[in-house]
């Protein structure tokens, strides 16, 4: 399985998979056809609204054949999708550069862009163990809260990590999120976590850590694929994954905490279908849980391109959506 911290490792054989600079130079006439042809197709009644999250564009980003400037207008004008979910690590040393964020901001309204999200890595788990650690990891997150804010997105998506056994992270998980979600309940910002390996990948444990927790503001986004809980070595992202929990479990017991959802794509077949996740049975346990929110695409394989991931995923979405009673 692949994932952002496992990529990073790996970066220096990254190459840009047929995703070129967004067009910000595209005349307004070419823009508004491309954006016509794309358009999202969901049904009046539909349960959630599709966003994107921008690590469905790593490869393009590291390659830096586009920059985090550039993705809400390419999420518009090529993929017809106007909310976005960011990725810290492409704007990492601008969470307090109001210039840059005042840039970022215009391109969103020029585009008619709503920002609803920022994926944050590399500032510490909430469940570690140590004490000063966990606190600092705490502390390095408040720049997130408010950059969210000041970019008007609704929520954080952070990480529960922690090594030791599952009772002690926990328990030093609801430490971290208890602290961090009273700091950001003050700025009317969302912080959520997502099963991104080890005990955050076992549904029955993080939703526990909810209910422990228990802040309107704290939650969970579900990732319909990030469901190993052991590897050989590594931690929760070494190695080879040799057990997983099951994903049509997990997200069903993680559903009643969600603040969004993370529509995770790999592998697609002939017919157009997700190959590592029935997405009608997935659909269902979504929509029956009660959820209404943001439904973010997030395309991470390998055989299509960046730009054929997302648009298989949307397509996919748009086509079982209206079949989910």
């Amino acid at each position: 399985m692949s994932s952002r911290r496992k990529f990073l490792t790996q970066l220096a054989g990254v190459a840009a998979l047929g995703i070129g600079a967004t067009s910000c130079a595209m005349s307004k006439r070419a823009a508004a056809t491309a954006t016509a042809a794309a358009t999202t197709t969901l049904p009046a009644n539909a349960f959630f609204e599709i966003s994107l999250a921008e690590w469905s564009l790593h490869k393009a980003l590291f390659a830096k054949k586009m920059t985090n400037l550039d993705f809400p207008v390419m999420a518009k004008q090529q993929f017809g999708i106007s909310v976005v979910e960011y990725v810290n690590q492409f704007f990492k040393d601008q969470a307090k550069d109001t210039t840059y964020l005042n840039e970022l901001l215009k391109r969103c309204k020029d585009n008619g862009v709503t920002n609803h999200l920022i994926m944050v890595d590399g500032e510490g788990g909430m469940g570690d163990l140590d004490d000063a650690k966990r606190t600092l990891a705490v502390e390095n997150h408040y720049k997130w809260v408010d950059a969210a804010k000041y970019l008007g997105c609704r929520t954080i998506r952070v990480n529960a990590f922690g090594e030791g056994s599952a009772a002690d992270v926990q328990k030093a998980a609801v430490d971290g999120l208890s602290r961090l979600g009273e700091y950001a309940s003050k700025e009317g910002i969302n912080v959520i976590v997502e099963n991104h390996g080890s005990y955050s990948s076992n549904g029955q444990w993080l939703a526990t850590v909810m209910k422990t927790v228990n802040k309107p503001n704290v939650g969970i986004l579900p990732d319909f694929n990030n469901f190993c809980v052991k590897r050989d070595s590594g931690g929760p992202w070494g190695g080879k994954c040799i057990e997983e929990y099951d994903r049509y479990k997990g997200v069903g017991e993680m559903m009643p905490y969600a603040k969004g959802a993370s529509a995770k794509t790999i592998d697609f077949d002939a017919q157009g279908n997700c190959v590592e996740t029935d997405y009608p049975r997935m659909l269902k346990i979504v929509k029956d849980s009660g959820f209404k929110g943001y439904l973010g695409i997030e395309y991470e394989g390998e055989k299509l391109s960046e730009e054929e991931g997302i648009k298989a995923t949307k397509a996919l979405i748009e086509r079982v959506a209206p079949t989910i009673a």
